[in-house]
């Protein structure tokens, strides 16, 4: 029987990712991973996920290819009687010169296929997992192909159909959106200049996201039964209707990508570990495609889990070592979760008491600097803006306003 210190299974990006990361880390580590077919979509790398990839030597590459969002812009376009005023976010508020990246998903999948191959310490075999054994000792994962190999440790990115969860008999709760996503990238006349737009509408979020040149990505959230329609409109009449539902902010569009559409669906597991198991990417969590989570949040699960496991290097699947990587993910998981899933039940609420109470809070945000400064740092990397609350953040301000006056009184004499 075949042997190594830890075996990640699936081959997306976040499964990936952490496979590089941990062989990098000086793990002998073997990647399961058949072929992935071809992803048009893009995906926006947020803060966090940008330092976890500069570990590994990717977030210059990234940044190469991809564009800049300097500026997240929310729209009320719900045309209801409360209605929150717009909000521009601005990276440059929090001494950022960016939020992230977003890159096309085919373009990040061969940057990343480059760094495996490139790394020392990692097999990626097309191969994929049919089961898992495990106790104390050890676990024994079972190849498609009537293999056996032993390791420490199994890291489970399969997906959210994930297999090797089943395994460890791990259950999950799903959910259902009564929306579809539509995902395609478009050309447009007018430069974006790093301003990616969400406009809330009473079907979800419509959001165009900025890629390199005159570019941008498109995910439209609307319900099943039109959206199945849009997909079957005459290419024409559709560039139309997205330069209509972007007010023309951008000028004429015109739609450069085959147009997927995606059944809008939510899932959470009852535990992130199991016995020499632990869960990352969408076998842990599943989004839909709003406010950039999905794969941001595997790309926190994956730095987490390295973290962890440097500190246990001669056991890394020992449950001590499980328990502490459960420990660091559990709220960040939760509180996202909920976020999301609040965002957008919000938008489709036709209550008023919900209608003003999302409006409130919007305007919140727009009117108060150290609450949207609050909200950034949150958003860039989970927990900073705990440590670094609104009232500190304001009481940093007005210290740093008073510093500028005095130190300004002093020149003038």
């Amino acid at each position: 029987m075949e042997r190594r210190e830890i075996a990640v299974v699936g081959g997306g990006l976040a499964g990936t990712a952490t496979a590089i990361a941990l062989a990098r880390a000086g793990f002998d580590t073997i990647l399961l991973a058949p072929p992935a077919p071809t992803d048009f979509r893009s995906t926006a790398l947020i803060g966090a996920s940008m330092d976890f990839l500069d570990r590994i030597d990717l977030a210059g590459p990234i940044k190469a290819k991809g564009e800049s969002l300097a500026v997240m812009r929310l729209v009320d376009d719900t045309g209801r009687l409360f209605r929150a005023p717009t909000i521009e976010f601005r990276a440059s508020e929090i001494d950022r010169p960016a939020f992230g990246t977003n890159i096309l998903n085919a373009d990040l999948a061969a940057l990343i296929d480059e760094a495996v191959d490139q790394t020392d310490r990692l097999e990626r075999r097309a191969v994929a997992a049919s089961g898992v054994e495990a106790d104390r000792d050890g676990a024994v994962v079972t190849l498609a192909d009537g293999g056996k190999i032993a390791v420490s440790l199994v890291v489970a990115a399969d997906g959210r159909r994930s297999v090797m969860r089943e395994a460890a008999g791990i259950k999950t709760r799903d959910w259902r959106y009564p929306q579809t996503a539509l995902v395609f990238n478009i050309g447009h006349d007018v430069p974006h200049d790093q301003i990616s737009t969400e406009f809330h509408t009473k079907t979800g979020p419509f959001t165009q996201v900025p890629l390199p040149g005159r570019r941008s990505a498109i995910v439209w959230v609307e319900k099943p039964d039109l959206a199945e329609l849009y997909v079957d409109v005459k290419t024409e009449k559709l560039e139309r209707i997205v330069e209509e539902k972007m007010h023309s902010i951008l000028g004429r569009v015109t739609i450069e990508s085959e147009i997927q559409a995606f059944p809008l669906s939510g899932a959470s597991v009852d535990r992130l570990t199991g016995e020499r198991l632990a869960l990352v990417g969408e076998a842990a969590h599943v989004f839909p495609p709003i406010g950039a989570q999905g794969l941001n949040l595997g790309l926190r699960d994956c730095q987490a889990l390295v973290d962890c496991l440097l500190e246990s290097r001669d056991d890394p699947g020992r449950a001590s070592t499980l328990l502490s990587f459960e420990a660091k993910r559990r709220a960040d998981v939760a509180s996202r979760t909920v976020g999301v899933d609040l965002l957008n039940r919000s938008l489709l609420a036709d209550m008023l008491p919900v209608q003003f109470a999302r409006s409130l809070g919007l305007s919140a945000m727009a009117a108060i600097p150290p609450l949207r400064r609050f909200a950034m740092r949150e958003g860039v990397a989970p927990g900073s803006g705990l440590f670094r609350s609104p009232w500190r953040a304001a009481k940093e301000h007005r210290s740093a306003k008073r510093a500028e006056r005095k130190m300004a009184g002093r020149e003038e004499i």
